[in-house]
């Protein structure tokens, strides 16, 4: 399970870290969104979201559930937790967080596909429209008799021109936050991966503590015997 969403959740880093550059890659990771959001691929991507959603808030749950027994547990360590309950609670709290992180990363590239495809067809319109007004500058140069109906049309283009640098530097500036995310959500994933192979020396340890029966006793049992 937890390898499965680290595969996911690495899958999910490097689609991020493609369409953050402008490189030919790009044009391929927009091109398979594209297609992605056609039909009935987002029915499914909805589905698979709802399940993860629902495994993370078991995990939770599971997470509650066993805080509640250590909490319910002995009367002269109240709270302690056992090295078993510690294993499997800090096996679901990462559970939790690469789900967490999955379903994060998976509304950052979302939200940078659209902002791709926006900035996209703003540049598009900001050409045609630079092209109209270099054609009317031209055409005003060239026939002096009509340059007061060509001056009206250059104002009205020049003030569109305005507006859709101004739309095209918003888009800049919300896609540059989304970057930001993607690349602290990559951050925090390779810490999840440290704190994985930790983990999993741990339990190695108990496990072999379990086979050999010198489980060791919590701090709260060895100050009661002291």
């Amino acid at each position: 399970m937890i390898q499965l969403l680290f595969t996911v959740l690495a899958a999910e880093a490097g689609l991020a870290a493609v369409l953050l550059f402008k490189t030919p890659l790009r044009k391929l990771a927009m091109l398979a969104l594209d297609r992605l959001k056609r039909g009935r691929a987002p029915v499914m991507v909805r589905t698979v979201a709802a399940t993860v959603l629902v495994v993370l808030a078991s995990s939770l749950h599971s997470m509650a559930k066993i805080h509640g027994h250590a909490g319910a547990g002995e009367l002269d360590a109240p709270g302690a937790l056992s090295p078993t309950d510690q294993v499997l609670l800090a096996r679901h709290l990462l559970e939790a967080s690469l789900m967490g992180y999955i379903l994060f990363l998976a509304l950052v590239i979302d939200r940078l596909h659209s902002y791709i495809r926006e900035m996209r067809g703003l540049k598009k319109n900001l050409e045609a429209v630079s092209k109209q007004n270099k054609t009317l500058e031209e055409a005003r140069s060239g026939k002096s008799d009509e340059s007061k109906p060509h001056h009206n049309d250059m104002a009205s283009l020049n003030e569109e021109i305005k507006k859709l640098k101004l739309q095209l530097k918003e888009k800049a500036q919300e896609a540059k936050d989304a970057e930001a995310k993607a690349v602290a959500a990559q951050t925090q994933s390779e810490g999840l991966a440290r704190k994985y192979d930790s983990l999993l020396e741990d339990n190695k340890h108990l496990h072999e503590q379990l086979q050999s029966g010198g489980i060791p006793l919590s701090r709260s049992d060895g100050k009661k015997n002291a």
